[in-house]
């Protein structure tokens, strides 16, 4: 049964009790029990007992909207309690159980119309109140509170608990009764002012440094450098969390237990419902899958190393075995077994069997082929960084005084055999070259990386044609190392080109990969982690700090920032910090942090934008008579097509939505909550940049749009671009290595001749080359985690509570939103049965979805795990 059905029901009794004094409602309530592992529709019927009552239940205070109380500083008037009465019904929605209850207030015409409701929760627990329903009001009808918060016993609080009726309001056109609440909880929600450390039901919204990724007092190994709030090191804001600083270094704040999944965030940012369970549950089957790989699992010629691509695939295929009863009975004493046989699917003495990745489902092979290493720049994991190259040799932007002469040896002798018919001058004229260039990426840091055990890292430069076809080919790749005499005297190159069989043939699979490992790097650290996690923080919290609740651009942004922080948090908890996961299987290693820092020294908000971002790298050239502004110069860009007419739907949806509240510029620029979100995301949110020229200046409709556009591309479509594409992709390590351990084997090397013998010989050198079978593990166990939509996903052009908002005007504009995703979904089907395109599905026969709005399959159940599809709203995994 749902909500509306029984509140139709109840309209017409609700009428007759205005004109008794009374108003009928519902209240929508989770239980805090609902969250744990086993039956949670017992767990909230256990609890239903205790939330009723007038004694130690749950109160609701109706305050006016309309009707003020001189006495009380003109704030709206108050009414009397009202109580939870009878459960009318238990409901499972697609996020948890939930219940409904009846709520009678005392509230005649002289008060006025609600407009907010204060809550006070005298239960000794927490719950979660979804929304409270009024029906009949007259002058307004149904009356809608959505709050979707977590609500602690009063006794933790020293202010109300206020939630605001579903209207939308400028600051300007808030009503008077209510502008004294409006403010009251955004000075709680800023929490200035307030110590540490914050308790799990506090609510402050402050910003910090990311000075909690090492630990100094374990020794200067565990030290990391504090970034943000330097030129030296600056880095977007993350939340505060107000722990006392580490015993050796001030600077530095202290960690909790690696387990500890506990770091705060504001509570209605944690992960709810069944979501957390999720969460969790595949976290301890990576803390499983971590311990795993110290067992001796395989007995062969090299323990703890895959020696052939078939030992890779026992992986997927057999599943790992604990044989060694010793080991067994050490892994049960880290974690019940019990927990493992729940997690993991455990038969027999087989305890760990990943998914087969998307990349080897239908040809365990074509992911070797020129053309699939090239595809997947446009249509992989990290389609973002390929650019048109415009010269030969390719120019270096290192600084010569410093660095030396990095110019490009890729010369046009080395490429023009492979032309296809082209002269290299022509294909630059007609836009036909391009590079993946990651040689001044990781340059500078070279020296250091390669001193740490296990690494053997190139600077790459790979270079490539774009046929006739609308495939690319890759021409050379160009494998640097920093100058045995300094840095200052340049780089050390030495030039590769394709071949197919021989010596040769295998030299040329070793080259890819190095360039993969180099794009594995920088699509881990800058793409995915810098480029949309760490960079939509400040704007979450500037959000709720300046905005009220009932603000449009609130109403707005507000799904794109769902579970952002809470997964931040975790993810500076157990996989950036030091000695985490990400330094354990990603080649930077304990520089990873400090090197995106860097990076993030030339991130510019206005360039994160897709048309911009094309352009910016020569994929795309502005064109006037394109409805997005930008012509692509590679037709089949698969991220770039669906990305671009996504990007315009955002846009116009957002600029629709917008134009209801702000007919022309000088409403935006008197809009003083507005004005004060904008200037605290770039002098505080991103304050290490607020010098920067290219921050709009917030004077116009078309900049507020522009912005807001940005935010929720960057928190949905361009995050699902870098992120569910991990495991299908990355899931089959030798596809998409994370580390080179071992130089280019040279004529004369033990190495070479196993090269020159082919064979299981030269699976071995390109394997034991590659990310060992400890990282190997590790890594995909993380990245499977990553990929996977969780039971409760929120996709673009959804909201998880329907009355979101009263405005018929927003409502309107929201579900013409909807409708064009469902015509890009439509359109992206067609385009991925064409064989025309053939980058949309290449060699590995992986048609393109990750742009691929929402997961609902034609039976109309939501997709959920590995489905290598589907946009969410924000960055929540």
């Amino acid at each position: 049964m749902q909500v509306h059905g029984i509140l139709d029901r109840l309209a017409g009794k609700n009428k007759e009790a205005w004109r008794e004094g009374r108003i009928r409602g519902t209240a929508v309530l989770v239980k805090k029990d609902v969250l744990a592992f086993g039956d949670f529709h017992a767990s909230l019927v256990d609890g239903i007992h205790g939330l009723l009552g007038h004694e130690n239940g749950v109160a609701f205070r109706l305050v006016s909207a309309t009707a003020r109380e001189p006495s009380n500083g003109g704030r709206g008037k108050v009414g009397k309690p009202a109580h939870l009465e009878e459960l009318v019904v238990t409901m499972k929605s697609r996020a948890a159980g939930e219940s409904v209850f009846r709520v009678a207030f005392e509230w005649d015409e002289s008060q006025g119309i609600p407009g907010a409701v204060i809550v006070t929760n005298s239960h000794h627990s927490e719950f979660f109140l979804k929304t409270l329903t009024l029906e009949g009001v007259p002058g307004k009808g149904t009356v809608v509170f959505v709050a979707n918060s977590w609500i602690y016993p009063a006794d933790n609080y020293n202010y109300d608990r206020v939630f605001f009726a579903n209207d939308t309001y400028l600051p300007s056109k808030m009503p008077a009764p209510l502008i004294p609440y409006r403010q009251d909880e955004l000075n709680v929600l800023r929490g200035d002012g307030r110590v540490g450390p914050y308790k799990e039901h506090d609510r402050v919204y402050r910003y910090d440094y990311y000075n909690d990724l090492g630990q100094p007092d374990h020794g200067q190994e565990q030290a990391r450098p504090v970034l943000g709030g330097s030129q030296e090191h600056p880095y977007p804001r993350r939340g505060k969390t107000a722990r006392p600083t580490t015993t050796t270094d001030k600077k530095s704040e202290s960690r909790l237990p690696l387990l500890d999944l506990n770091i705060y965030v504001p509570r209605d940012e944690r992960f709810g419902h069944l979501k957390m369970a999720d969460f969790l549950g595949f976290s301890l089957k990576t803390i499983i899958e971590g311990v795993l790989p110290t067992i001796r699992t395989y007995v062969d010629t090299t323990p703890g190393e895959f020696d052939s691509f078939e030992d890779i695939m026992k992986l997927y295929e057999g599943g790992l075995k604990v044989t060694d009863e010793s080991a067994l009975a050490e892994l049960k004493k880290k974690i019940p077994f019990d927990l493992i046989k729940s997690l993991l699917p455990v038969a027999g003495d087989h305890v760990l069997k990943m998914p087969l990745p998307h990349v080897i489902r239908n040809d365990k092979f074509a992911w070797r082929t020129d053309e699939e290493f090239a595809r997947e720049m446009l249509a992989g994991v990290n389609p973002v960084v390929i650019t048109r190259l415009t010269e030969i040799p390719a120019k270096s932007t290192l600084d010569p005084s410093v660095f030396g002469d990095h110019t490009s040896t890729i010369t046009e002798a080395d490429i023009q055999h492979n032309m296809e018919g082209l002269t290299v001058q022509n294909a630059l004229k007609s836009n036909r070259l391009f590079i993946l260039d990651h040689h001044d990426h990781f340059m500078p840091f070279l020296d250091k990386i390669n001193k740490l055990e296990g690494n053997f890292i190139y600077a790459t430069r790979t270079v490539l044609l774009l046929k006739d076809d609308g495939t690319l080919k890759p021409l050379a790749i160009e494998l640097s190392l920093p100058h045995p005499d300094g840095q200052q005297h340049g780089a050390v190159s030495k030039v590769y080109t394709p071949a197919d069989t021989g010596v040769k043939g295998q030299i040329w699979q070793l080259a890819k990969a190095y360039a993969s490992v180099n794009d594995s790097g920088w699509h881990q650290l800058i793409s995915h982690w810098l480029n949309t996690h760490a960079v939509i923080e400040p704007f979450v919290i500037a959000t709720n700090r300046q905005l009220s609740v009932v603000h449009p651009v609130h109403k707005l942004l507000s799904p794109h920032y769902r579970d952002t922080m809470n997964i931040n948090a975790l993810a500076r908890q157990t996989l950036i910090n030091a000695g985490g996961i990400f330094e354990k299987t990603v080649f930077p290693a304990k520089y990873a942090l400090e090197m995106s820092s860097v990076v993030y020294k030339n991130w510019n908000f206005t360039e994160q934008g897709l048309p911009a971002d094309l352009i910016k790298r020569g994929v795309a050239v502005p064109d006037s008579t394109s409805p997005y502004n930008v012509r692509l110069v590679i037709k089949d860009y698969p991220y770039a097509v669906d990305g671009l007419v996504i990007w315009w739907t955002i846009e116009r949806w957002v600029s629709e939505y917008l134009a209801i509240y702000y007919p022309n510029d000088g409403v935006l620029r008197g809009d003083e909550e507005l004005q004060a979100w904008w200037k605290e995301v770039r002098e505080v949110g991103h304050g290490d940049l607020s010098d920067q020229e290219w921050w709009p200046k917030m004077d116009t409709v078309q900049e507020l749009a522009r912005a807001c556009t940005t935010i929720i591309w960057i928190a949905s479509a361009l995050h699902a671009a870098v992120n569910f594409g991990q495991y299908p992709y990355a899931g089959f390590l030798p596809n998409r290595p994370t580390v080179s351990r071992r130089p280019m084997p040279e004529p004369g090397t033990e190495d070479y001749a196993k090269l020159e013998r082919g064979g299981k010989a030269a699976e071995e050198v390109f394997i034991h080359t590659i990310t060992s079978q400890f990282q190997t593990i590790l890594g995909i166990s993380l990245i499977e985690i990553l990929s996977k939509h969780s039971s409760d996903e929120v996709y673009l052009g959804q909201r998880d509570t329907p009355e979101w908002t009263s405005d018929p005007r927003a409502l309107d504009v929201f579900k013409r939103f909807g409708s064009r995703l469902v015509e890009i979904e439509n359109r992206i089907n067609t385009m991925n049965a064409d064989p025309a395109l053939k980058n949309r599905n290449g060699p590995v026969k992986v048609p393109y979805m990750l742009l691929y709005p929402n997961t609902s399959d034609a039976t109309g159940e939501k997709g959920q795990g590995l489905t290598a599809m589907g946009i969410p709203n924000s960055v929540s995994i």
